[in-house]
């Protein structure tokens, strides 16, 4: 009799990314809940990504989401994924080779507010990703200097989305945009995303050190 012998299913991008973010909330870098919300969530960044971007950032990119996801979703775009921990972005570089997307993805190791004014990376995004980086307003400032004229800004929200400071965000070059409906319902106890689109000059001297930025924040919600 003929031997019988079973061919086991190929793993597909979206199954070793699925992995990938097991392995992340194993050694501490993404935080509780299903893999299947942290990708969900993920999603809710890549309907709100213009068609036409080509490059982002994902700032204190820990365990990789949103950046990592963002990669898989839009095979036509490069990323940077910025960490101040060395055994974070070391994971990192593991991931994208586990994905094989090391062509299109840089690990850069510093601190946001400190590198927004590195030549190479100041006003060189499209997109600008974070997600659980900080509170708002130093969420907000480190993200600015890393933008282009027209790029936007997607930043992590909780469920009960808040109405965000208008005169101060058009004091530095931002405005608010609504989130794309692409990305589907939201329940709600599901986090969402607030955009912002850069529309005006930057600051030179922003982002701030932290020290001062959380001396005197841009703002605070009420």
């Amino acid at each position: 009799m003929p031997v019988m012998t079973t061919r086991e299913t190929p793993l597909t991008t979206e199954d070793t990314l699925l992995t990938v973010l097991e392995r992340a909330r194993a050694v501490g870098f993404l935080g509780p809940g299903p893999f299947r919300a942290h990708r969900d969530h993920a999603a809710v960044y890549t309907a709100n990504v213009p068609s036409e971007a080509e490059r982002f950032i994902d700032l204190g990119s820990g365990g990789g989401v949103p950046g990592l996801p963002l990669l898989v979703d839009r095979p036509d775009m490069t990323g940077v994924l910025l960490d101040a921990a060395q055994k974070r972005c070391s994971f990192l570089v593991w991931a994208a080779t586990e994905l094989g997307i090391s062509d299109r993805v840089t690990v850069i190791q510093g601190r946001a507010e400190e590198k927004a004014h590195d030549a190479d990376l100041r006003a060189a995004f499209d997109v600008v990703v974070c997600r659980g980086f900080g509170p708002p307003a130093i969420t907000v400032e480190c993200s600015l200097g890393y933008l282009k004229p027209g790029g936007r800004l997607l930043i992590s929200e909780p469920p009960d989305l808040r109405p965000w400071p208008k005169d101060v965000l058009s004091g530095i070059g931002l405005a608010q945009r609504p989130p794309s409906s692409e990305a589907g319902p939201r329940e709600d106890d599901v986090a969402g995303i607030a955009v912002f689109e850069r529309v005006g000059d930057l600051d030179p001297s922003l982002p701030r050190p932290a020290r001062q930025q959380k001396r005197t924040p841009l703002f605070r919600f009420e």
